[in-house]
């Protein structure tokens, strides 16, 4: 469980200005990806079959619930209903379930926010727009993109900010005030105010939890994707898919206003500008209804 700072401990932890400082003694979120692990490990070795990953998927009812419910939702489109993990697992395939897995599990840390800094199921609408956003943005690239791993940064991608909300929840709601009165991107607050910001502690979770590089970069990237090295277009593609999402206001992570879209993103990716407004239209048609089969109450 996490700890209940007080507001002189809160301080301490500010004054250090190190990521590692928020991070260190937090169990609750060093162990998310316990049932992700399991999966990946049997979709990785050779000698796994779909049963094996599916008995893996069903001993967590919660995991097989919401990965149905997404299946049978507008995400995929399916005509007729999938209705076992088998048959999700041949329909959509083993690693876009992997992928899958590891979004949804996600949404069990957006069950603790602070409840005055920002609301849980807002911050949740949020990243699951951008992360429907970045599926569809994807979708436009090269053939062979795994769709699904876009997916999953888009939905992760603030994951640095759960950190900062529940571990320095004061000063998390002085950083949004101060966002607000002065009119500056949240991300840019955090770096002055903590020496980081949630994009840091975004590449510290990756790398606590063994995700893939493109993770990783994505993660530590996403504001700034010509920074990164291995995996620009991924970073680009969550930099206009967040964007997306801010614009059309689908919840809210903390940010005041759409943090700005830099138009060396266009280059970076590969995808042309001319696709705001139909990725726009067509995330405002399936959001409600994929956002409403992830989130439990």
């Amino acid at each position: 469980m996490f700890r209940i700072f007080g507001k002189t401990q809160e301080a301490r932890i500010v004054k250090r200005k190190k990521p590692e400082t928020l991070l260190k003694g937090l169990v609750e979120l060093s162990s998310l990806p316990f049932i992700y692990i399991k999966i990946n490990e049997a979709v990785n070795n050779p000698l796994s079959s779909i049963q094996d990953i599916s008995d893996i998927i069903s001993g967590d009812p919660g995991l097989t619930s919401r990965l149905l419910r997404l299946v049978n939702s507008a995400f995929c489109g399916f005509r007729s209903k999938v209705d076992t993990v088998n048959r999700a697992l041949l329909m959509v395939g083993t690693q876009q379930i992997r992928d899958l897995a590891l979004a949804t599990s996600v949404m069990s840390l957006f069950k603790g926010i602070p409840g005055h800094i920002v609301s849980m199921e807002s911050l949740w609408r949020h990243s699951v727009a951008c992360g429907l956003a970045a599926r569809m943005l994807a979708s436009g690239l090269r053939s062979g993109t795994n769709v699904e791993l876009f997916f999953t940064a888009g939905i992760i991608h603030d994951i640095g900010r759960l950190v900062i909300y529940k571990r320095i929840p004061e000063t998390a709601q002085e950083m949004i005030l101060r966002c607000k009165a002065n009119k500056e991107p949240l991300y840019m607050v955090e770096k002055e105010v903590l020496g980081f910001d949630h994009s840091d502690l975004g590449r510290l979770l990756a790398q606590s939890w063994n995700l893939p590089p493109s993770l990783e970069e994505v993660l530590a990237c996403h504001h700034f994707p010509w920074e990164a090295r291995q995996y620009p277009v991924e970073a680009g593609v969550i930099h206009i898919a967040d964007y997306i999402a801010h614009g059309m206001q689908l919840g809210d992570s903390g940010e005041q206003y759409v943090p700005p879209l830099d138009e060396r993103v266009w280059e970076i990716s590969g995808i042309p500008a001319s696709v705001l407004s139909s990725t726009s239209d067509q995330l405002r048609q399936e959001f409600e209804d994929v956002v409403q089969s992830l989130w439990e109450i």
